[in-house]
């Protein structure tokens, strides 16, 4: 697993990790905080919800469009800058903001959400066989710091029969998913051979590094 990381601080405290004494205490601070999660994705609320974290959810809607050029974690972390950029009336004292975008890319192609089954179909006809990349960006915004960075995940797929990839988009319409697939589902269940790096960054959100950095702000 690779992590892409940018830090912007008002306090240099923040580069630290984990000098609390206890996630105990973790806790105690962290519930004084409004959590904001800047996404309608189901996957992200429940692995945030897995991480013992209290927040809210707002959706506001944002334009995904990468600028020509930016490939791999750039990309990832743009997305998720631009959807902070929604947000940002809503840092004040004691709340924290949290935006992420998942792209996943196939040698220097990005892979985003399909708008029709024949796009879905054409995407998972491309990671047949192949070994491609999962990039999530994550932007984590405080009155007292910031950090924006990208988690690195590779997914190894198996030969993928036609039949099995119009089952998959016929029943489980994947239009909300990068890629056209998800880890948790049906074709990840059946056709992931292996994967390297964080399953929950191909989930939708880097799990382990979201934790340290709420650690970090609240510290």
């Amino acid at each position: 697993m690779q992590v892409d990381h940018a830090c912007r601080s008002s306090d240099n405290a923040l580069l630290l990790l984990h000098p609390m004494k206890s996630t105990r205490l973790f806790f105690n601070k962290i519930e004084k905080y409004n959590i904001i999660l800047g996404s309608q994705s189901p996957r992200r609320k429940q692995l945030l919800e897995l991480l013992g974290i209290h927040f809210r959810v707002v959706i506001r809607n944002s334009k995904e469009q990468i600028p020509a050029g930016l490939k791999r974690a750039n990309a990832a972390k743009f997305v998720a800058a631009e959807k902070m950029n929604h947000y940002r009336d809503l840092i004040r004292p004691f709340t924290i903001i949290l935006t992420a975008d998942t792209i996943v890319c196939l040698k220097n192609e990005i892979l985003g959400k399909p708008s029709t089954e024949a796009e879905a179909i054409s995407m998972l006809q491309k990671l047949s066989g192949q070994k491609h990349e999962v990039f999530t960006g994550v932007n984590v915004a405080s009155p007292i710091g910031e950090e924006l960075f990208a988690v690195k995940s590779q997914v190894w797929f198996k030969k993928l029969l036609r039949e099995d990839i119009l089952f998959y988009v016929k029943n489980y319409k994947p239009f909300d998913k990068a890629g056209s697939y998800g880890v948790q589902d049906w074709l990840g269940l059946t056709a992931i051979e292996k994967i390297s790096g964080s399953f929950y960054n191909v989930m939708g959100l880097p799990a382990k590094e979201v934790f340290d950095s709420l650690f970090r702000i609240v510290q």
